[in-house]
C-alpha cells in the first residue's frame, strides 16, 4: 500500500502551462493539488488535497523510455474491422430520460445540447444515442400519452425502473414511422435488452435462447406481414452475463452485447471496488474477449456486433466510476474494442459531467471520416504482462491505408519522483515530418474533479473551458511523446486533423452563446438512433430520439 500524491509532484515541464492556458516554456513548475495560482510558490497540501490522497494497491511507477514501433500497414487481419468515424456513442436508462433532454423536443436544456455537441462536433458522421437498459423490456409504448414519460411503479428497483412513454419521445408512431423519418441514420431497432437475466431478475420464468428465438422469430414474421419493417434493421438480443454469443448468432440475428463483469449491485466488496483492476492494460483484452468465438463467427459473416453498455462496475460504479482511473479504462477499452472487431461502443453512465465523459471526448478524435482501423502495438507486453503500465495503439487512417495517429496510455501513478512524473514514448524517425499532441491529464488516478482534455474542462453549462491546447512537434528525425503519469495522449502524424474551435452551442439560459462556428464538423446537433427493447409480452418498445435538432429554433427538422 502506498499514500499517492504528495506535496513535492513534480509535472512534466510543460504541464503546468497547458492547465492555465500559458505558453510552453522549459521550466518544469510544481505541481499543487489544490490549484494554486503561482504554482511555483504553493503551499504546502491543505484540506483541499485530501480528496486526492488516498491509498491504492499496487500502484504502478512510470519506468524507463519506450520505443514505439508503428508499422507502415495494419495486418491484414486488422482491414476486416474498418470503424466508422462515430465509433463511440452514448448510452441512457430510458426512465431518466425526460429528465436529462427535457419534456419536448423543443425544450432540450442547453447543458446536454453542449454535452452532445462537444462530441459530435468532433465527428463527421452522426452521433449515435441508445436509449434502453434494463427498465426498457418492462415499459410500454403509449400512443396517446399526452406527456413524455409516465413512471408506472413507483417502488421499482433503482435499476429497472418501467414507464410508460408516448409519441412525445421520438414524434413518430412506431417501427415503421421511426425508420421512415431516419432513413439512413438509424442504425437498428434492438429487441431483447439482457434476456439471459429475465429469469434470475423474475421478469419470465425459466428462460433460454430457444425461448427467444422462437418469440423473435414471431415478432420479425408479424412485422413482415404488417410491411412495418422494410429494411433488415433487426438486431438483438443485447445480453449481459448468461448466454453464449456463438448460439445466439447461429439464430441469424445482428447481435449487441453489454459487458460488466464487476458489479456492486449487493453492495461494495473487496472485488468491486479493487480500482487496481481497471489500471492495467492486461485486463482489457478479457473484458472484451469473453464471447471470442461468436466474435470470430460475426466476422466471418460479416454481422456488426455493438457494445451497447461499457463503464466500470454495474449498479453505480462502487466510487470507480468517478475516478480519473475509469476516464483512462474506457479510453483503453474503447481503443481495444476498435481493434478487436465492435463496430460501435456505448458508454452507458449515470449522467454526471464525471470521468467517462472525457473518455467521450478523447475516442471521438481517434477517427478518421474515412474509416479507421485500430491495431493493439502490445507496447512493453502490455497485453500479457501485469508490470506494465502502458498501453499503445496505432490507428490507420483512410480506411487502413496510411498511419494517421498513436494513442498512448500511461496507468501509472506519480510519486515525488521527478523521474517518475512521466512516461516517455519515442516515435522513430521516417513516420511523421511532425506530429500534434493532446493529453487527457489529472493529478492522480483517483482524481474525480480535476480532469481535463486538451486542456480544457468541462463547465457547469456542459461547454468546454479554458484554452484548446495541442503540442506540435518535428519527429523527422524521431521524437518523444511525454505523457505525465497518470494520463493518456493523442499523437497525430501529418496529414491528420483534430477538431479546433468552439463546440459551445447554447448558452445558460438556453440561447445561442455567440461561438464561432467549429472549424470541423456542423453546427446542428445529428444523432444516429439505436433502437432497443422487447418487454416480457413482446411489445415493440421503442426507445429512440427521432430529429435532427436546428439549434437556432430547437425544433426538429
Amino acid at each position: 500500500m502506498m499514500a499517492v500524491l504528495g506535496a513535492n509532484f513534480r509535472a512534466a515541464p510543460w504541464l503546468s502551462a497547458i492547465r492555465q492556458g500559458r505558453s510552453l516554456s522549459d521550466t518544469p513548475p510544481t505541481w499543487h493539488p489544490c490549484g494554486a495560482s503561482d504554482v511555483a510558490h504553493a503551499s504546502p497540501p491543505t484540506a483541499c488535497s485530501a480528496a486526492f490522497l488516498a491509498t491504492v494497491p499496487q500502484l504502478t511507477l512510470a519506468g524507463k523510455p519506450l520505443d514505439v514501433s508503428f508499422p507502415e500497414r495494419p495486418p491484414a487481419s486488422a482491414l476486416q474491422n474498418v470503424v466508422d468515424d462515430h465509433f463511440i456513442g452514448i448510452s441512457w436508462e430510458l426512465s431518466s430520460f425526460d429528465t436529462l433532454w427535457g419534456k419536448t423536443t423543443k425544450t432540450i436544456p442547453s447543458a446536454m445540447q453542449n454535452y452532445l455537441h462537444n462530441i459530435a462536433a468532433r465527428m463527421s458522421r452522426p452521433l449515435r444515442i441508445r436509449v434502453g437498459g434494463n427498465g426498457m423490456d418492462g415499459s410500454t409504448y403509449v400512443p396517446n400519452l399526452p406527456t413524455f414519460l409516465e413512471l408506472t411503479d413507483p417502488d421499482a428497483y433503482f435499476n429497472d425502473v418501467p414507464v410508460n412513454f408516448g409519441p412525445i419521445m421520438f414524434e413518430v408512431n412506431l417501427a415503421s414511422d421511426a425508420e421512415k423519418q431516419f432513413g439512413d441514420r438509424l442504425d437498428a431497432f434492438l429487441l431483447g435488452n439482457e434476456p439471459d437475466l429475465y429469469a434470475g431478475h423474475g421478469e419470465r420464468g425459466a428462460y433460454d435462447i430457444p425461448t427467444y428465438v422462437t418469440e423473435i422469430g414471431s415478432t420479425l414474421n408479424d412485422l413482415g406481414e404488417a410491411g412495418l419493417l422494410e429494411e433488415k434493421l433487426i438486431g438483438g438480443p443485447t445480453i449481459c452475463c448468461g448466454w453464449n454469443l456463438s448460439a445466439v448468432l447461429d439464430a441469424g440475428l445482428d447481435h449487441s452485447v453489454q459487458r460488466y463483469p464487476q458489479h456492486s449491485c449487493g453492495g461494495p466488496d473487496e472485488k468491486n471496488t479493487n480500482i487496481s483492476y481497471y489500471l492495467s492494460h492486461q485486463n482489457v483484452a478479457p473484458y472484451l474477449n469473453w464471447q471470442q468465438e461468436g466474435m470470430a463467427k460475426a466476422q466471418a459473416n460479416n454481422v456488426p456486433v455493438l457494445l451497447t453498455e461499457y463503464n466500470t462496475v454495474a449498479c453505480g460504479g462502487s466510487n470507480i466510476s468517478s475516478t480519473f482511473a475509469a476516464s483512462l479504462w474506457a479510453v483503453d477499452v474503447g481503443l481495444k474494442a476498435a481493434s478487436v472487431n465492435y463496430s460501435a461502443i456505448y458508454l452507458h453512465t449515470r449522467w454526471t459531467t464525471g470521468s467517462p465523459y472525457y473518455a467521450a471526448l478523447f475516442l471521438a478524435e481517434i477517427t478518421d471520416p474515412s474509416g479507421s482501423v485500430v491495431v493493439d502495438l502490445n507496447l512493453n507486453n502490455s497485453n500479457t504482462s501485469p508490470a506494465a503500465s502502458v498501453a499503445a495503439y496505432g490507428i490507420y487512417d483512410h480506411g487502413g491505408a496510411s498511419r494517421g495517429k498513436l494513442a498512448l496510455i500511461n496507468y501509472a501513478e506519480s510519486s515525488n519522483s521527478e523521474e517518475t512524473a512521466t512516461q516517455v514514448f519515442r516515435i522513430p524517425g521516417g513516420i511523421s515530418e511532425s506530429v500534434q499532441i493532446r493529453l487527457l491529464l489529472a493529478p492522480s488516478v483517483l482524481e474525480r474533479q480535476n480532469i481535463s482534455w486538451a486542456g480544457q474542462t468541462v463547465g457547469d453549462n456542459g461547454d468546454l473551458h479554458g484554452i484548446q491546447v495541442t503540442i506540435r512537434k518535428d519527429c523527422a528525425d524521431g521524437c518523444e511523446v511525454d505523457v505525465p503519469s497518470p494520463g493518456a495522449a493523442l499523437v497525430l502524424m501529418s496529414g491528420s486533423q483534430f477538431f479546433t474551435g468552439n463546440s459551445t452551442i447554447a448558452g445558460a439560459g438556453g440561447y445561442l452563446s455567440g461561438a464561432a462556428p467549429a472549424s470541423v464538423a456542423s453546427s446542428s446537433l445529428r444523432f444516429a438512433a439505436l433502437l432497443c427493447g422487447l418487454s416480457a409480452v413482446l411489445s415493440l418498445a421503442m426507445s429512440l430520439f427521432t430529429c435532427d435538432v436546428d439549434v437556432m429554433s430547437q425544433t426538429c427538422v
